[in-house]
């Protein structure tokens, strides 16, 4: 396991930590404290680290930035109990980290399962939240049966993800370094170094095995259902507030009909960018492009 967090300088933040339901949690809180806050919330298989090109330009501005690993995640602790990591325990532990910051006027910015853990919290405390700024992620209950890529179904399978999983290490080096980007010669030695080292074990990748089995295959099941109540509390609390997505056209997860299907159904007035040279870790493929925008729709 690493001792050495920083990454040769590319993760140079102050940890932080959170003691939550299942274990310790980390995240990063940087910038001025009386700015407003940008909670950043990343997905499987990554953890904070993937929003490193955000942080300084969000704090340089003015804000206050705040990304968190969910357990499981970067430097969050890693039980070895897939009951820790549903999706219903991953959002209500974030609610109540988030809420013991006691925040304000908030922009939540998610992507893949950040989406739904992060609006969860969003939903159940409007008040606290003034702009969600989206990237490729999903907080619907699907409309119909969903099919899903061929990687992903194997994952689900007993003993077959076990395998590629925890014992190769697969959704990392299949997804992160490959299948989910576009640009793969960015990343550098300590980049990959980054991602490799906070799941070093077949015991530490549990958490990464299960969000793949998680994923509603249909409009029926806990997933399901959790994700209908936060689009209800989206398009009752959200519609009048500023929304902006910038979605990576060449995801092989989320496509792009999502976001005319059902991304604007929620929002109609969103504006939305699309980003025609990037895949499902947007965040890597195009943070030249999403980190100015970002910046300009906290400012309005």
């Amino acid at each position: 396991m690493t001792t050495d967090w920083k990454f040769n300088g590319t993760w140079p933040y102050q940890p932080r930590w959170f003691n939550g339901d299942g274990g310790r949690m980390h995240y990063v809180d940087e910038g001025p404290a009386d700015g407003k806050p940008v909670v950043m919330l990343h997905g499987n298989p990554t953890w904070s680290y993937l929003y490193r090109n955000f942080i300084g330009p969000v704090t340089v501005a003015g804000y206050r930035a705040i990304a968190v690993d969910h357990l499981g995640f970067g430097r969050s602790d890693k039980p070895d109990q897939p009951e820790l990591y549903t999706i219903r325990r991953h959002a209500e532990r974030l609610d109540v980290l988030l809420e013991s910051l006691d925040l304000s006027d908030a922009t939540v910015v998610c992507q893949d399962w950040g989406g739904p853990i992060g609006l969860y919290w969003a939903t159940r405390h409007p008040e606290r939240v003034r702009s969600l700024f989206i990237l490729n992620t999903f907080a619907h209950r699907p409309p119909g049966p969903v099919r899903l890529p061929l990687p992903l179904r194997l994952m689900r399978m007993r003993g077959v993800g076990e395998i590629i999983v925890k014992g190769l290490n697969g959704f990392v080096r299949g997804a992160v370094f490959r299948a989910g980007v576009v640009h793969r010669d960015r990343f550098t030695p300590d980049m990959k170094r980054a991602y490799l080292s906070p799941h070093p074990t077949w015991s530490s990748r549990t958490p990464v095995l299960v969000f793949p089995r998680e994923i509603p295959d249909g409009p029926r099941g806990d997933v399901a259902d959790l994700n209908a109540d936060i689009e209800q509390g989206l398009e009752s609390h959200f519609r009048d507030k500023p929304v902006k997505i910038m979605w990576a056209m060449k995801d092989i997860a989320f496509t792009p009909a999502m976001v005319d299907q059902l991304w604007l159904r929620t929002f109609p007035d969103a504006e939305v960018i699309r980003l025609n040279d990037a895949g499902h870790y947007l965040q890597e493929d195009a943070y030249e492009l999403i980190v100015p925008e970002l910046v300009e729709f906290l400012s309005r």
